[in-house]
């Protein structure tokens, strides 16, 4: 395999996507995270981050957690208002709590890792070659713990999978490596196993194989994720009309209208095509009770003001601003200036 800087790789691997727009859904592909489970019910501070009310998650989390220092469910939590915010050291602190915390079960423990590794990966996003590698250590060993604490824990196997496809050995990745976790997957998991062998085939330059691969991971349930997988791919390799057509399908299976409508609003806008669906998608996922940290409803928000001021709808940018200040302030100021509104 051609080597890569560490900080390149992991550039590469952690924007996932590789869209233009930087809102990408990262969902688990299957059940959500343990801690999810863990919270639900009567849990502010958990409904607050999924409807990307992160100042006041943040408030919540830490009245728990000044109360109880070592509650490893809270300092998850905070880690994931931390990366919803793009604040990589912050939220590596958190999840190295989380992990250093007494968890309630393996579930919890592989959840804490897995959110780690995620951390370590935002902030070699930005780090230089000797840092990045390190990081890039860092981030493996994170991943794979959480796939060895739950097996069952897909969202873990799924980013350990891309890790070692986009990295070299020399930093713990390899084709060998994502082969035999292909197969391991395959059984349990078939639609996250035949994805993986299309980044296998796609990082080989075999356009083909991967095309098929990505045709079986939608043929195993259709789900609407599978095919904005699909329509990534065709993006990604200039076919802008299958993309869309991709799009549509995906639309078209989703019924809770949750966070891969953002991933599909996104490809839109890269590939300049169908304004009006994008926008349609970005306010369905805004309106629905399917809002998680996936994908930050204060980021949509922003993501949606760019689209109608790109579109010569000053006024609804403006509220949309607006609507992503009152969800995440600091946030949001940051984000004015260069939206110019």
């Amino acid at each position: 395999m051609r080597l890569l800087p560490p900080a390149l790789i992991l550039g590469l691997l952690f924007t996932a996507s590789g869209l233009a727009d930087p809102v990408h859904a990262q969902a688990p592909p299957a059940d959500g995270p343990s801690a999810d489970r863990a919270l639900a019910g009567d849990a502010p501070a958990y409904h607050a981050l999924l409807e990307g009310r992160v100042e006041d998650a943040a408030t919540l989390l830490r009245t728990t957690l000044a109360a109880n220092p070592s509650d490893a469910i809270a300092h998850q939590l905070l880690c994931r208002v931390d990366y919803a915010q793009d604040q990589a050291d912050e939220a590596i602190h958190e999840c190295e709590l989380a992990v250093a915390s007494p968890s309630a079960g393996n579930s919890v423990a592989s959840d804490n890792h897995l959110w780690l590794g995620r951390a370590y990966g935002m902030k070699a996003r930005h780090a230089g070659p000797i840092a990045g590698f390190t990081l890039a250590r860092k981030v493996q060993a994170s991943f794979a713990r959480a796939a060895e604490l739950n097996p069952a824990n897909v969202a873990a196997l799924s980013d350990l999978g891309e890790y070692d496809v986009a990295a070299p050995f020399i930093v713990g990745g390899g084709m060998d490596k994502a082969q035999a976790l292909s197969a391991r997957m395959m059984p349990s998991f078939p639609a996250a196993a035949h994805r993986l062998l299309a980044w296998m085939a796609d990082a080989d330059n075999d356009l083909p194989t991967a095309e098929a691969e990505f045709k079986r991971a939608v043929g195993v349930q259709g789900a609407p994720e599978a095919w904005i997988d699909l329509a990534q791919f065709y993006h990604t390799h200039a076919r802008p009309d299958d993309a869309v057509s991709a799009i549509k399908s995906g639309i078209a299976a989703d019924r809770i209208h949750g966070p891969v409508l953002v991933d599909a609003a996104s490809i839109l806008t890269a590939a300049h095509r169908e304004p009006d669906l994008a926008e349609r998608c970005l306010r369905d996922y805004l309106a629905s009770r399917a809002k998680s940290d996936a994908a930050p409803a204060f980021k949509v928000h922003l993501q949606l003001s760019r689209l109608l001021a790109a579109r010569g709808d000053t006024s609804g940018a403006t509220r949309e601003m607006d609507a992503a200040a009152a969800l995440a302030p600091a946030f949001a100021r940051t984000a004015r200036p260069a939206q110019g509104l």
